[in-house]
């Protein structure tokens, strides 16, 4: 019998997440059937998304249920196969959640190349983020030569992919990052022409200076206050793909102070905006394959850089979660679990 370890949902956060809220189990695996295979996890993803599924709220994804396993894209090591497409020693992108071992349908995975890149990328610049940020700028977002894009959470794992492709593509990117060293890899090291601290007592000031031309597409994934000094320099027909709101994922109550729906519904009218949310999977049939080939051409010729953040054990990842929703990571969260 192969023993599992893994970590559930202990109960709902309210507010931020706290370590009591995690609870870790050790359980016996059920032989594998006919069709599955037994994997063990070698990478666990970590991403912003998951708070959302602590929740009880109606979602576009049911929530994970007090007790279950936590959520969450795996890469992992097959070690008993009863399918003929997949044999002990391959290596597969699953959705095992957070759990050392897991029995799953060989038809739910996908084989890696440990060859052809980094496993650890599959959960990160040629996963869903990387694709996140692909689709969300690409099919939304539609930048165009000599456009100004703003991104922000930019040295994020979809944050850097958005900027460096609107590069790619002939824009003028602009970064907004939480401090100076995020700021700096986002300028320096992956190329985008400026890069804004929202930590920075004077951003209100320096966000305008960084687009004097206006903005033409600015990719949400933080909401809040930074959205809040963007929209107002967004030009006639901006377009504004909405990939996540993580400053309002712990919120326990509506923001204080007046009603800003009627002026944010105004200015949509007025500048003639596009703004739209989405989630990565609905283009995932007709675009995924595209992704790949251009992502990973763009990785080896160098127009494309990525930065890991690999938190070690199965234990820390409740912690290393906790920290990533306040801005403590830097670049795509990893945990190393095998």
């Amino acid at each position: 019998m192969v023993e599992s370890k893994r970590i559930v949902l202990a109960s709902r956060p309210v507010g931020a997440p706290t370590p009591a809220n995690f609870r870790t189990e050790t359980v016996e695996l059920a032989q594998p059937r006919a069709g599955e295979v037994v994997l063990r996890t070698l990478y666990l993803s970590l991403d912003p998304y998951m708070r959302g599924r602590m929740s009880a709220a109606k979602s576009y994804a049911p929530p994970v249920e007090v007790g279950g396993v936590m959520v969450g894209a795996t890469v992992a090591e097959v070690i008993e196969s009863r399918d003929s497409s997949l044999v002990k020693g391959d290596v597969v992108l699953a959705y095992s959640g957070w759990q050392s071992h897991d029995v799953v349908l060989a038809s739910t995975v996908r084989k890696l190349d440990p060859d052809w890149a980094p496993v650890s990328t599959a959960l990160g610049v040629l996963g869903m983020p990387g694709f996140t940020g692909y689709a969300g700028l690409l099919r939304i977002g539609q930048p165009k030569q000599g456009e100004t894009v703003v991104v922000a959470a930019a040295s994020g794992p979809v944050g850097s992919a958005v900027g460096q492709i609107a590069r790619i593509k002939g824009a003028r990117v602009v970064g907004i990052a939480g401090g100076p060293d995020k700021c700096a890899y986002v300028r320096d090291e992956l190329g985008f022409d400026a890069a804004i601290d929202h930590r920075a007592p004077d951003f209100g000031e320096q966000l305008p200076a960084a687009v004097p031309e206006g903005i033409d597409v600015y990719f949400e994934n933080v909401g809040g206050a930074v959205a809040a000094a963007v929209y107002p320099l967004l030009n006639t027909y901006g377009r504004v793909p909405v990939c996540g709101l993580i400053a309002n994922y712990n919120a326990t109550a509506a923001p204080e102070g007046p009603d800003r729906l009627p002026a944010f519904y105004g200015r949509i009218l007025t500048k003639s905006l596009t703004v739209r949310g989405f989630i990565q999977s609905e283009f995932v049939k007709e675009m995924f394959p595209d992704f790949l080939r251009d992502m990973s051409g763009w990785i080896a010729d160098g127009s494309v850089r990525y930065r890991e953040d690999i938190v070690e054990g199965l234990e820390q990842a409740p912690e290393a979660f906790i920290g990533m929703l306040e801005g403590h990571n830097f670049g795509k969260l990893v945990v190393r679990v095998g």
